[in-house]
This record gives C-alpha cells, structure tokens and sequence, in this order.
C-alpha cells in the first residue's frame, strides 16, 4: 500500500477510524492505533460529533478509552462462578457443567443437554473448580483480551467471546462422550487466539511469534491428559471465523455481512447441537 497523501511512500498501515494507508509522517497517534490528519481534523475537540465522524476501530466498532471493558465483565462473572463453586460444592457445579447425558448420582436424575438443558453450553464456558484452571484462563482472557477488545469494539468483541464459549461447548457435545463432564472458559480463550491471528495477518505483523504460540498452545492441548482438546479447537476455529468476518466485511454492507457471519457460526452451533440430541435421544 501507498500513503494517500504520500503516493511515492510505501506503508502496512492503515487508519484505525476510515482505513485509508498512512505513512510515519501523517500517523497520529489515538487511543486505537494510529488516525490519519483528515480524521483527526473532522472528530477533534467536537463532545458531540456526528457517530460517522467517531473514530472506529477495524471492524467498525467505537473506540473506547477503556479497552478492556468487557474483558472485565467476563472475567468477574468466571470468578463469581468460581466462589459460587468453592462455597457451595459439587451440587453447584454438576447444575452448571458441560454434559451431554448421564445420571448424575449427586443430584439423583438424569442430566445433560440432551435432557433439555441447553444452559449448559454457556455456563460451562464460564465455570472453574480448580484455582489453578481458573488463574490460567483468566490471564489469557486479560492477556490476549486486552489485544483483541479494543481492535474490535465492545459489542462485537462480545459476539467474539459468547459465540466462540458456545462453538467449543457445541463440538465437546458432538465428539466427547455423553457421559464425560467438561468446564472452563478454555474455548473463549481460543477464540480469542483465533481472533489474535487474524488481526494480526490484517495488521501485517511477523506471523511467526504468532504461529509459534498457537502451535505451542495446540501441543499443551493434546500433550496433557484430562485437557478437553474439542472445546479449544472449536472455539480456536469460531473465533478466527468471526473475526475474520468481523474485519473483511466491506463497508458498504459492514454490518450486514457480520450479523451474517455471526448468525451462520450460531446455525452451526445449533446445527450441531440438534444432531447429537437426536443421536443420543
């Protein structure tokens, strides 16, 4: 790409609010990546600027001066559930976990999605027993949310997370056996890696350290027994899914095409879902 107001100038990046390319000399400085001088002309110094002239981020979300405002929300709803879990014990949990059909002696009764409780595919995305599980999610949801967020926006952002906890419960639901109890915030984790590699192609970042960490987070997946490796593939898959719908949409139907991809991702979910209830019912 060439700089718009330096045609001779090469440059890998673009305007976080209109997306045009700039080059070093017309970068300026926002609370997300960089503006271009005629972006930064029409929003600046104006409390009540028409919503086209507000900064955007890549996907067309607004720019928020707190980028992690939801990352936060998550995190303090995964650590409710997580005391809830300490102080109350094995009944809260086995009411909350991914399960697909058993008889669950604790409670005395038959449990699972396949008994109607579709609940479970999003509470388990969010429930924690262990405190090391818990630590461990939690920091990658600050981590790598903390990247994500702020080049997505909060709504869509949200999307991101919710649709990629539900992919990864969907696909335990489909391959894990209907007995075999699963939890943790693990597939929104992936989802955002997923999310993470895209912006990162999109940004025209090294690939490699990024690659090098999704390959090294794949090998802990499969390398540790006890690891639910379907709900960190499947969130993994949907989060760079979205993503990549959320940041290629074109902007003359930008929204548009992201309800779209956001709705065929939720279809397949349910696709999934509905054919293992039939098999197991």
């Amino acid at each position: 790409m060439h700089c718009y107001r330096h045609p001779d100038v090469e440059t890998g990046i673009r305007c976080a609010r209109c997306e045009k390319p700039i080059c070093p000399e017309c970068m300026v400085s926002a609370a997300v990546g960089f503006q271009c001088p005629d972006c930064v002309r029409t929003g600046s110094g104006t409390g009540h600027a028409p919503d086209a002239n507000r900064p955007r981020t890549i996907a067309g979300g607004r720019v928020r001066a707190d980028g992690r405002f939801v990352t936060k929300i998550l995190i303090a709803v995964n650590l409710g559930l997580f005391i809830a879990a300490q102080v109350v014990g094995e009944r809260f949990v086995d009411r909350l976990v991914m399960i697909g059909y058993a008889y669950n002696p604790v409670l005395g009764e038959v449990v699972g999605v396949a008994d109607g409780e579709w609940y479970r595919l999003f509470t388990s995305a969010f429930l924690h027993q262990e405190a090391m599980h818990f630590v461990f999610n939690m920091v990658g949801l600050w981590v790598i949310g903390g990247i994500v967020e702020p080049e997505l926006g909060r709504m869509r952002y949200a999307a991101l997370c919710l649709l990629s906890g539900l992919s990864g419960s969907a696909l335990v639901y489909l391959i894990s056996p209907a007995n075999q109890a699963s939890l943790g915030a693990s597939g929104m984790v992936y989802g955002l890696i997923g999310a993470w590699v895209v912006l990162a192609r999109w940004r025209r970042h090294d690939m490699g350290p990024v690659m090098l960490f999704v390959a090294i987070s794949l090998v802990f997946t499969f390398a540790r027994p006890g690891v639910s490796w379907e709900a960190h593939v499947g969130g993994l898959v949907a989060g760079a899914l979205v993503t990549y719908g959320l940041v290629h949409a074109p902007r003359a139907r930008r929204e548009l095409v992201q309800y779209a991809v956001c709705g065929l991702i939720l279809l397949i979910d349910l696709g999934l879902v509905l054919s293992r209830t039939a098999a197991l019912t």
